[in-house]
């Protein structure tokens, strides 16, 4: 089954070679085929019979829940974990590295052509310690923000479910290329921004100012409608019946999103706290 999501159509690639390459076409009846060439087992009577593989398990929406919420769990214990045995003095240093790790681990994972369980779990762990971190720095200045900032990010989170449920937020084609167009563009944004604070230029970004209020909000906007593009293409891979473990990668999609938005919330939050 062919789709014009440009997100998933590189997953979907992939599903089909790998079912190519091990499975025959689905026979009728709707059961699971079988490869061209498979060993013989020996019986008694010297007849040699077919011995099937077992079908690929196809994806279901509880295994994204499953997925989704097993890379939180692991999320929550290493940000857990990072806050209480990082000492003070070093919570920028393993700010910084786990950002660093992460961003690579997530660009290998999104422009992987297979889904990794073993790199999903690692990037879970990794991004934990990065929000540990960053958690840390934030509620050492303003005592409760932090969990401020999670009620209104798994309070989005859950928005958006019922709006992409209800349909009133449809993703289109169109909606699907001008998200990854805007969301490339913010990432470029925030990374060139990085590039000159390091060398002392304050480009208003992320100091507190109109601009960056103005900025947030639109982060905070575009995080939000990742998820619609995220369970669009949940529903397609279902229907496609890409195998189980591209769970992994729909999970991955989800919690990235989260992470996102619940630092772009954290630094709104902020910015209305008064000064440090």
């Amino acid at each position: 089954m062919k789709t014009s999501n440009p997100v998933l159509a590189r997953l979907g690639q992939a599903a089909e070679r790998e079912r190519a390459t091990g499975y025959a076409q689905p026979g009728p009846y709707g059961q699971p085929g079988y490869p061209q060439q498979y060993p013989q087992q020996q019986y008694p009577s010297g007849y040699g019979q077919p011995v099937a593989p077992p079908a690929v398990t196809p994806m279901t929406l509880d295994d994204v829940v499953v997925k989704t919420v097993l890379m939180l769990a692991i999320l929550g214990a290493s940000a857990a974990a990072a806050w209480v045995l990082v000492p003070d003095a070093l919570v920028g240093v393993a700010w910084i590295g786990a950002a660093v790790v992460g961003l690579v681990l997530g660009l290998i994972i999104s422009f992987s052509r297979m889904a990794n369980p073993a790199l999903v779990v690692a990037y879970s762990i990794v991004e934990g310690v990065f929000v540990g971190m960053v958690s840390k720095a934030f509620d050492s200045l303003y005592d409760g923000i932090v969990l401020q900032a999670v009620a209104a990010s798994f309070g989005v989170f859950f928005l958006m479910a019922m709006i992409y449920k209800a349909r009133i937020i449809r993703a289109t084609p169109k909606f699907a290329r001008i998200m990854v167009a805007i969301i490339a563009g913010l990432f470029g944004v925030m990374l060139v921004n990085l590039v000159l604070s390091l060398f002392g230029v304050n480009t208003h970004l992320r100091d507190g100012s109109p601009l960056a209020i103005g900025f947030s909000l639109v982060c905070i906007v575009v995080a939000s409608l990742s998820f619609v593009l995220n369970f669009a293409q949940i529903e397609e891979g279902v229907r496609m019946g890409l195998p189980q473990r591209y769970a992994w990668t729909a999970a991955f999609g989800i919690v990235v999103g989260l992470v996102w938005l619940y630092i772009e919330i954290l630094r709104l939050l902020s910015y209305f706290q008064g000064d440090d």
